[in-house]
């Protein structure tokens, strides 16, 4: 089996939102398969809607690497649960780094069907953004992207680092790396600087569906 460099930031994206949706299943008290599912489904979430969107079948249910590296992250978690817990701000860094590394391989795979660079910048954002949402809806949290949070903004930026270097003959590596490094990296500073997009108000922040909830 030939692996490229797309390949391995796969693998290694899958690990890290793996082990982020283990980390967080685990702290709501989920048994190993309820881990081990959320883990998977962190992983595959993203990329399963993008193939469904481009018309492809998802790429995990033709190779098992998938549930071998989900699997190694939740044994790596039980035996290392200790130490892992006592990093401050666990699942954040593995979050962020997935979140990165997805959108590079969104946006290569997207390039690689035949689709234009604008769509493969949206590609990339779903593959990014939409595991984590599927992560935090299993485990019934708000998902990140729906907390003010520069989160798929992130990624859509990192794209546009993409799609410039492309343009300017930039060499393939250093396209993913950068615009990989571009989404962890704004990311990071979104975090430490509390920056935040707006929130859309109403015009008398009223529940819009009050009056019909009072009519039921």
């Amino acid at each position: 089996m030939n692996i490229t460099f797309v390949d391995i930031i796969d693998y290694l994206g899958t690990f890290a939102f793996a082990l982020s949706g283990i980390r967080l299943a685990s702290a709501k008290k989920f048994d190993w398969f309820g881990a081990f599912i959320v883990g998977m489904a962190t992983a595959v979430g993203g990329g399963t809607l993008r193939d469904v969107m481009l018309g492809q079948s998802p790429f995990w249910m033709t190779r098992w690497i998938y549930f071998a590296i989900t699997g190694f992250a939740l044994l790596l978690f039980v035996f290392l649960r200790k130490q892992i817990n006592r990093v401050s701000n666990t699942i954040f860094l593995f979050d962020t780094i997935g979140l990165g590394l997805f959108t590079v391989v969104g946006i290569q795979k997207t390039l690689d069907a035949g689709f234009p660079l604008w769509t493969a910048n949206i590609m990339g954002m779903f593959t990014g953004a939409a595991g984590g949402v599927i992560r935090d809806i299993l485990i019934n949290e708000v998902p990140l992207i729906f907390r003010r949070d520069i989160y798929a903004l992130a990624c859509f930026a990192g794209g546009l680092f993409f799609s410039w270097g492309v343009l300017e003959g930039l060499p393939l590596e250093a396209c993913t790396i950068g615009c990989a490094m571009a989404v962890i990296i704004i990311r990071l500073l979104a975090v430490m600087f509390h920056w935040q997009l707006p929130i859309l108000h109403s015009s008398d922040d009223e529940d819009p569906y009050g009056e019909e909830n009072k009519q039921k």
